[in-house]
């Protein structure tokens, strides 16, 4: 497999479509089309975003965001997450990301996960995942007009008890460290 060109297809401010034309195992010329945030100059090491996994220390529960998603037409489940920005480290942007989608203040980092891909047959994306533990009250007042996003804190059994709605919406990292949490009262 080798990689002969890679041509932008999109100007989009955030995320923009690619053509890779590459030769496969019997040394055809095929193309892929891909999402990418970062086009083909990558920075190795470093995520696109963080996606926070916040336990609420006062309360004893996991807080997570039922988020209106355009894509989807609806509201999903998922964690607080965000774009690491230019010079900011992924405990700054899950520092920042908490706090503007749920009004809560992180107070310890437990564990910081290396940059993962969630879907890489459709984008590059790569995400950071960091366990926090946090304070305050939650609020969505701090959103941007572009996010409608309602915070929840789940114990154990309310956590499976949204796992069995088989009307809801799930991002994946959600759904699998939820479902952990729901039936084995672990994070990581």
């Amino acid at each position: 497999m080798k990689i002969n060109r890679i041509e932008k297809l999109t100007g989009q401010p955030h995320l923009n479509l690619y053509a890779i034309d590459y030769l496969n195992r019997e040394n055809q010329t095929k193309t892929w089309v891909y999402a990418s945030r970062k086009g083909h100059d990558k920075t190795e090491g470093l995520p696109d975003a963080v996606v926070l996994v916040p336990f609420h220390c006062k309360t004893g529960k996991l807080v997570i965001i039922e988020e209106f998603r355009v894509v989807l037409g609806g509201f999903q489940y998922g964690f607080p997450a965000g774009l690491v920005d230019p010079g900011e480290t992924v405990e700054e942007a899950g520092k920042r990301e908490l706090f503007e989608e749920t009004g809560l203040e992180m107070t310890t980092v437990l564990k910081q996960g290396p940059p993962v891909y969630s879907s890489s047959g459709m984008t590059d994306e790569s995400v950071s995942l960091l366990f926090v533990e946090c304070q305050g009250t939650p609020s969505s007042q701090h959103t941007e007009a572009s996010e409608d996003i309602r915070v929840h804190m789940v114990s154990p059994d309310e956590a499976r008890a949204i796992l069995e709605d088989p009307h809801l919406k799930f991002d994946v990292k959600t759904w699998i460290i939820l479902n952990s949490y729901a039936f084995h009262g672990i994070l990581s």
